[in-house]
């Protein structure tokens, strides 16, 4: 089952499952840049970066790509903005499981698509081990992390629009899994749950507007922004983090010992 490419198996012509991972990858895109054009997060970006540029201290190009690199290694591939460990293991989870299986996947589809061309063992190893970091993580934060659930005592079971893309993540990922062993194990009801597979990935790649799915492109941006505005001085006179208010010696000498 790990070694057998899942969607070779399937009686669906190649091209219907190529066609649809395209029409995602367009959803994702047209989402996120409605997203963009609606919240204004470009504009706000673009328009505070001009107002502190004749404030600022000005960059050099090293700096600039030091900065880069440092937004790059530590907020983007590590996600350092996490200050809670558990939070940030959950986090990476999920981030790096979704990655590699949604990779693995484009790789199956258009790669080998029939059992024809039979894929690598590699591939649908990688496809599990992904599918099965994002359910570890996706889960793990759900039940045990969530702030409405560990510290302010809510039901799990609570959902808001907020929720909308961890759902609809955990859904998608859940139902491919249960579908893959089903398939495998050659139940009759292995092609209601890849129906039910579709639909919830429709949802998460088709609701991108509506949901968190777009923070992931827009927060390496901000990232960036804010190393760049202690950087060049134009946040000197700004607090620092709550948790961390000793950061960039922003807090009185008499008060740091305490």
């Amino acid at each position: 089952m790990l070694a057998t490419n899942p969607f070779a198996a399937l009686s669906i012509p190649p091209a219907v499952m190529q066609a649809y991972v395209i029409v995602m990858i367009v959803l994702v895109a047209a989402g996120t840049l409605f997203d963009i054009v609606h919240k204004g997060s470009a504009k706000y970006f673009f328009e505070n970066w001009r107002k502190t540029k004749s404030k600022a201290r000005q960059l050099g190009g090293g700096e600039l790509a030091s900065i880069a690199l440092q937004t790059a290694v530590v907020d983007v591939l590590a996600s350092g903005e996490f200050c809670s460990a558990r939070r940030r293991v959950a986090h990476l989870l999920t981030m790096y499981g979704f990655v590699i299986y949604v990779v693995a996947t484009v790789v199956m589809v258009f790669g080998y698509p029939t059992l024809a061309t039979p894929a690598p063992a590699f591939w649908p190893r990688l496809w599990w081990l992904g599918g099965l970091m994002v359910v570890v993580g996706g889960y793990w934060f759900w039940f045990f992390i969530r702030v409405d659930v560990a510290a302010e005592g809510s039901s799990p079971f609570r959902v808001m629009r907020a929720d909308l893309f961890v759902l609809s993540l955990l859904a998608s990922v859940t139902l491919a899994l249960i579908w893959a062993y089903m398939q495998a194990s050659a139940s009759v009801w292995s092609y209601a749950w890849f129906a039910l597979y579709v639909i919830a990935t429709t949802v998460l790649f088709g609701s991108v507007p509506w949901s968190k799915f777009a923070h992931m492109f827009f927060k390496p941006a901000a990232a960036f922004e804010k190393r760049v505005s202690y950087a060049n001085g134009t946040r000197a006179n700004l607090p620092g983090p709550a948790d961390q208010p000793e950061q960039f010696g922003r807090v009185p000498k008499h008060v740091r010992h305490y």
